[in-house]
């Protein structure tokens, strides 16, 4: 049961062995062209107005160095990408690319590792003052670079699974949920109707959210190597 209740998120659609339900990844592109109007429109407006705070908040983040002033449009584009996609896969029939750890670690792994690189190629210094908390006691310092170590390793993993089941997860409900529909009496089916329409009311939220997450955690953890 579990298996097929998963297939769920499997691509179905493909023509010559090609799966183009990932095509749906791009779909975020056609809502772009909004924003070269003559004449600004309230679309324009809103995004114009959450990507500017957005920029001032990533600013802060990532301090007072000028050499990252335009850092913050990588993690604004990644907020976009991963808002548009969440959001997309609420929609019935459009497959959910976020739900799958192919495209979520394609998002934070290389993010990482050129954190990591430029760390430790411009910054080595600070990179090892960084696995040694302030006050650490000296027989508690090798445990200390061996816990900081594991943890900066397993980062990309965290951002990838951390986005990828909070996505499956509410799907997965409302899958189930849908599912027992036809073994309702018909004087309840009104009742899963509303349960379904307040989930799908919490995964909205849950699709902004973790876009915000997986950007603002980029964030903080480009921060640590400058």
């Amino acid at each position: 049961m579990m298996s097929n209740l998963f297939s769920i998120f499997d691509p179905s659609t493909n023509i010559f062995n090609l799966s183009l339900n990932w095509l749906s990844t791009l779909i975020g592109l056609l809502f772009i062209p909004y924003s070269f109007w003559l004449i600004p429109n309230r679309y324009h407006i809103f995004w114009n107005l959450i990507f500017n705070k957005l920029h001032n908040e990533f600013k802060t983040l990532l301090g007072n160095n000028p050499l990252f002033n335009n850092f913050t449009l990588i993690f604004i584009s990644m907020f976009s990408f991963v808002l548009f996609n969440n959001f997309l896969g609420l929609f019935p029939y459009i497959f959910t690319s976020t739900s799958h750890l192919t495209l979520s670690l394609s998002l934070s792994l290389p993010l990482w590792l050129s954190f990591m690189l430029y760390g430790w190629i411009n910054n080595t210094q600070h990179m090892f003052i960084h696995m040694i908390p302030q006050g650490t006691p000296t027989i508690l310092m090798p445990f200390m670079v061996l816990i900081e170590t594991i943890s900066n390793i397993i980062r990309p993993g965290t951002l990838a699974v951390r986005l990828t089941a909070n996505m499956i997860a509410g799907h997965l409900l409302m899958t189930l949920l849908s599912g027992t529909g036809s073994k309702f009496p018909p004087s309840l089916v009104i009742i899963l109707v509303i349960i379904q329409i307040l989930l799908l009311t919490l995964e909205s939220a849950v699709a902004v959210i973790q876009s915000y997450v997986i950007a603002i955690l980029s964030t903080l953890y480009s921060s640590e190597v400058n």
